[in-house]
């Protein structure tokens, strides 16, 4: 039987070039999405085109309790889901000083504890044998701006190394930690462009890197 893979929030960006890869690998996919149902569409077809099966997943993560649900209706579904990529994530700067409590938990529930909860309910099936985190950069550096996202990032990068020791032999579980590959949503080209000359390189990566 055709295995399959849930890619949180995978509707658009680097979530939805994960999945493309995937079905071009023969993969069946577990869209997730939570607010952008026309690029979910979009996309589910896009991933149809080629020849597999994909069904869309709205669930907020904001709610962590909505992991275990998400998980439970993915394996409904594809109960030889055998793939799990943490992409979702919520990216917003504020000044120390102006964190609200809510904030904090917002950002913390939809980078950290809802893949933390998705990863503990996927590993309980038995067709589960890969977990990625998708991370950043800034997890290897101090940087000030982003804090709260900075800290969830964090958190799910140690998450990650403890995981992996955890579910091993059965589990493999890894991370990758994306540099600049595509602009903050509202920013152009020239955005990147600007940010690549203090690169070694001197240029960006691409999605197709990731």
């Amino acid at each position: 039987m055709k295995s399959a893979a849930l890619v949180t929030g995978s509707s658009k960006r680097i979530g939805k070039e994960i999945c493309l890869f995937l079905a071009k690998k023969g993969y069946d996919i577990a869209l997730h999405y939570n607010s952008s149902i026309i690029e979910a569409e979009n996309t589910s077809r896009e991933i149809k085109e080629l020849g597999v099966e994909c069904k869309t997943f709205r669930f907020d993560l904001s709610s962590v309790p909505k992991s275990i649900d998400l998980i439970n209706n993915v394996f409904d579904i594809f109960p030889d889901c055998s793939i799990l990529i943490n992409n979702a994530s919520f990216f917003e700067d504020k000044r120390l000083m102006d964190i609200k409590i809510e904030d904090f938990d917002r950002d913390f529930n939809v980078n950290f504890k809802s893949a933390f909860f998705l990863t503990q309910q996927f590993s309980r099936h038995k067709s589960a044998t890969t977990i990625i985190n998708i991370i950043d950069s800034r997890a290897s550096k101090v940087e000030s701006s982003h804090i709260v996202y900075n800290l969830s990032k964090n958190a799910l990068f140690k998450f990650t190394q403890m995981s992996a020791k955890i579910l091993a032999p059965k589990i493999r579980v890894n991370a990758i930690c994306p540099g600049d590959i595509l602009p903050l949503e509202g920013l152009d080209e020239s955005y990147l462009i600007k940010r690549s000359k203090r690169l070694p390189l001197k240029k960006i990566g691409d999605v197709r890197n990731i």
